[in-house]
């Protein structure tokens, strides 16, 4: 059978920062899609943006003990991502 030292184990799963990474990565792109594909961005895109932003802090303030410097410098550079993103979509965005 199985040894008993299997069932011992600790296992943290997936780390919240990814989910929180993740959930920005979806939110956003959404977003984007839906409110801001044309040249005149949408109120609702900024109403979306600003929800994302405080369930980003209310996350990381929740979680703040898992936060170590590896994870922030992750969440960072995917925020720098996300931003280069928006930008790349708006300069390719045609007239509505």
């Amino acid at each position: 059978m199985l040894p008993e030292e299997i069932f011992k184990r600790r296992h943290f799963g997936t780390p919240q920062s990814f989910f929180l990474i993740t959930a920005n990565c979806v939110v956003i792109i959404l977003a984007m899609q839906l409110f801001a594909a044309c040249t005149q961005i949408s109120i609702y895109f900024w109403v979306t943006i600003s929800l994302l932003t405080l369930y980003n802090i209310y996350s990381i303030h929740r979680e703040r003990e898992t936060y170590d410097k590896a994870r922030i410098i992750g969440y960072v550079i995917s925020l720098a991502a996300l931003l280069l993103l928006f930008f790349t979509f708006r300069h390719n965005a045609p007239r509505c």
